[in-house]
């Protein structure tokens, strides 16, 4: 199907989520101008089959044709039948009509042609930005993820191997109260049955000497 003005007027992209290559202003003035050209280009060609259809065009090249018309009645003295000398006036008009149309048509195609892929070929590097700026986008979140998981990762290491330090920095003191604890009840326990000595000794030493004063 053939594109037309309005085909570009609305034609419509999908938006991406990501930051395009080209500025969307100049693109837009830029096929702005595109559609405005096309519209001229093709009302001329509607003009042109217009006139190719109506016939206007004949009398222009039927008046370029009729100039030898003069010479040819100045030689009627002189040549015998002047009458048959219309009858080329046909050939070349039928000839010569669609010339000079056809070849502005043809140029009018080509011009329109042209522009056509001058904005198809603005339009697909446009795309083609787009997706190497996206696929550069997505490769830096990736990377910028992995880095952050990475650091989260050293960072859950040397926490872990904080805490790990310091329990066994306080699974040394408990050791240590522990084994304070141990030395602490011995001595406590050796006091008390010293202590529980020196009473029994002292009561037997008691005894003896009370009986010998009651006698």
């Amino acid at each position: 199907m053939a594109l037309t003005p309005e085909d570009v007027v609305n034609k419509r992209f999908q938006p991406t989520k990501f930051r395009e290559g080209y500025d969307q202003d100049e693109v837009d003035d830029f096929l702005d101008e595109v559609v405005v050209e096309l519209r001229r280009l093709h009302q001329e060609n509607e003009e042109l089959r217009q006139r190719f259809s109506s016939g206007d065009v004949a009398p222009a090249v039927t008046t370029v044709i009729e100039t030898p018309a003069p010479a040819a009645v100045e030689q009627a003295p002189v040549v015998v039948e002047p009458e048959p000398t219309p009858e080329p006036e046909p050939a070349p008009v039928v000839a010569q009509a669609p010339a000079a149309p056809a070849a502005d048509v043809d140029d009018e195609t080509s011009s329109t042609s042209s522009l056509l892929k001058l904005a198809r070929k603005l339009h697909e590097e446009h795309v083609r930005e787009g997706v190497e700026k996206r696929d550069a986008l997505v490769a830096e979140a990736h990377a910028t993820a992995a880095r952050i998981a990475a650091e989260a990762e050293a960072e859950q290491r040397s926490k872990t191997a904080a805490l790990e330090k310091e329990r066994q920095v306080l699974e040394g003191r408990i050791d240590e109260l522990r084994t304070f604890e141990r030395e602490y009840r011995t001595k406590l326990k050796g006091y008390i049955e010293g202590q529980l000595r020196e009473l029994d000794s002292a009561g037997s030493s008691e005894a003896p000497a009370t009986a010998s004063f009651g006698n």
